[in-house]
């Protein structure tokens, strides 16, 4: 079984093993966010995952 590419790209993997990844709905309408706001958007936040899409989505990861 071959791991989703497309999946995996928006994942980081760190160095504990660990999944990153970043919130959704953060890419539009922050033209009018305060600088703080904006540069929290583009934080990571952890990833949980459970085993069974684990599995089927992140095999060589």
């Amino acid at each position: 079984m071959k791991t989703n590419k497309s999946y995996a790209k928006r994942l980081k993997v760190t160095k504990n093993g660990k999944l990153l990844s970043r919130k959704s709905g953060q890419n539009h309408f922050n033209s009018k966010d305060r600088r703080q706001a904006k540069s929290a958007k583009n934080r990571s936040v952890e990833f949980h995952i459970s085993n069974k899409s684990a599995s089927r989505f992140l095999v060589n990861l």
